[in-house]
C-alpha cells in the first residue's frame, strides 16, 4: 500500500466528485501504462499507486474511512496491486472504456477459437423454379477441417512453444504518438504459440481446401438478387470455431412467355377480332400449366384479364401475386371472297347502324330550334 496522499496521487482536490476522479486516473493510466514504459519500474509503480488511489477514492464507503481516519482505517478494506494484470483484472470495465478493448483478453495466452469465414455461391435457375421453388445439387470449393489432425495443426511428437515475437501475447504493441496501436502477430497468426512439428497435410493451418457438393433448396418466390443463406455451410471455423455460412445468390433467367414484376406475373396473349367481338373460351399457359380463361363479347385491345394468386408467393408470407394477361388483337392480313362479302356486309350495317344514331341526333336539333306553337326562331 503507497504511503502517499491518495487525493496528491491523482492530483485532485477533497471535494472532487466521481468523474474529476475518473479524468484524472484516466490521465495517470495513459501515462504510466506498462505497454508504454516497458521495462521502467518507476513507471510501473506509480500505475500501480495510482489504480490504488482510485480504487479507494472511486468507492463511496472506503472514501469516507479513508477521509476520517486515513490509510490505517481502511486495514483489509483498502487494497496494494502487486502486479500490472491485477489492475487490468480490477479494473476490466474501466480499461475498455479509457482503450476501447480489454486489456486483459488482450493478454490472453494461447490460441482462440476463430470462427470460419462466409462464402458466396452465384446460381442461375429459371423463371419457373424461381417462382415455383426448387431443389438444386451445388458444388464449390472450401476449407474444411484438417482430417488428419483433426483441425490442430499439429504433426506427430508436435510441441507448444511460445511465441518469440509476440512472447505469447498473440499481438505485437507499438506506441505511435499518444496510443499504444496493437496489431496480429504476424509470425504465430494470432496464436500466440508456434507448433513445432506442423501437420504434413495443412502445413499447420488447420484446415485443407476440399472441393465439397450440397443439395441446397430454394424457397418459392425468389426474384433476381435475392439471397439466400445456408447456416454453417461455410469454411470451417479454426481450433474448433465454428464454421461460416454459404449465401446463394440468385440469377433469374428471362422467360419467353412470362414477365415478373414484384409477385406478379404478366404476360400478353394474342386473340383475333371475331374473338374479341364475339367472345370466346381460350387456354392460356400459367405458372401452374395451362387454363382456360373466357374472352366476355366486345373486348378491346389492351384489356387486361387477372387470375387471382397465380402468380409468385411472398417470401414474406403474405400470400401470392396475381398473373395478369393483356388482350392483344390480331388482325388477318389477308381475306377470302367470302369473308370480303361479310365484312362489306358487316360495314353497311355498322353504316346504318351510325347514320340512324346521327339521324336521332340531327331531329333532335331540328326539333329543339322550332317554337312549341311551330313558329320558328
Amino acid at each position: 500500500m503507497s504511503d502517499r496522499d491518495y487525493y496528491e496521487i491523482l492530483g485532485v482536490s477533497k471535494n472532487a466528485d466521481s468523474d474529476e476522479l475518473k479524468k484524472a486516473y484516466r490521465k495517470l493510466a495513459l501515462k504510466y501504462h506498462p505497454d508504454r514504459n516497458q521495462g521502467d519500474k518507476e513507471a510501473e509503480e506509480k500505475f500501480k499507486e495510482a489504480a490504488e488511489a482510485y480504487e479507494v477514492l472511486s468507492n463511496p464507503d472506503k472514501r469516507k474511512i479513508y477521509d476520517s481516519y486515513g490509510k490505517e482505517g481502511l486495514g483489509g478494506a483498502g487494497r496494494g496491486f502487486n502486479r500490472s494484470e491485477d489492475i487490468f483484472g480490477a479494473f476490466h470495465d474501466i480499461f475498455e472504456e479509457f482503450f476501447g478493448f480489454s486489456q486483459t483478453s488482450r493478454r490472453q495466452r494461447g490460441p482462440v477459437p476463430e470462427p470460419g469465414a462466409d462464402l458466396r455461391y452465384d446460381i442461375s435457375i429459371s423463371f419457373i423454379d424461381a417462382v415455383k421453388g426448387c431443389e438444386k445439387e451445388i458444388e464449390y470449393g472450401r476449407m474444411e477441417s484438417c482430417d488428419l489432425c483433426n483441425g490442430t495443426g499439429e504433426g506427430s511428437e508436435s510441441k507448444r512453444n511460445v511465441c518469440g515475437v509476440c512472447n505469447g501475447r498473440g499481438e505485437v504493441i507499438r506506441s505511435q504518438g499518444f496510443f499504444t496501436i496493437s496489431t496480429t502477430c504476424h509470425a504465430c497468426k494470432g496464436a500466440g504459440v508456434i507448433i513445432s512439428n506442423p501437420c504434413e497435410k495443412c502445413r499447420g493451418e488447420g484446415k485443407i481446401k476440399q472441393r465439397h457438393k450440397l443439395k441446397v433448396r430454394i424457397p418459392a418466390g425468389v426474384d433476381n438478387g435475392s439471397r439466400v443463406r445456408i447456416r454453417g455451410e461455410g469454411e470451417a471455423g479454426k481450433l474448433g470455431g465454428p464454421s461460416g455460412d454459404l449465401y446463394l445468390f440468385i440469377f433469374v433467367q428471362s422467360h419467353e412467355f412470362f414477365q415478373r414484376q414484384g409477385n406478379d406475373v404478366y404476360c400478353e396473349v394474342s386473340i383475333t377480332f371475331t374473338q374479341a367481338i364475339l367472345g370466346d373460351t381460350i387456354e392460356v399457359l400459367t405458372v401452374d400449366g395451362n387454363k382456360n380463361i373466357e374472352i366476355h363479347p366486345g373486348a378491346q385491345p389492351g384489356e387486361e384479364f387477372r387470375l387471382k394468386g397465380l402468380g409468385a408467393p411472398d417470401l414474406r408470407g403474405f400470400g401470392n401475386g396475381d398473373q395478369i394477361i393483356k388482350i392483344i388483337i390480331v388482325l388477318p392480313k389477308e381475306i377470302n371472297q367470302r369473308q370480303k362479302e361479310l365484312l362489306e356486309e358487316f360495314a353497311e350495317i355498322e353504316k346504318e347502324k351510325n347514320a340512324g344514331f346521327f339521324k336521332k341526333i340531327f331531329s333532335h336539333f331540328e326539333g329543339s330550334g322550332k317554337r312549341k306553337d311551330g313558329a320558328s326562331h
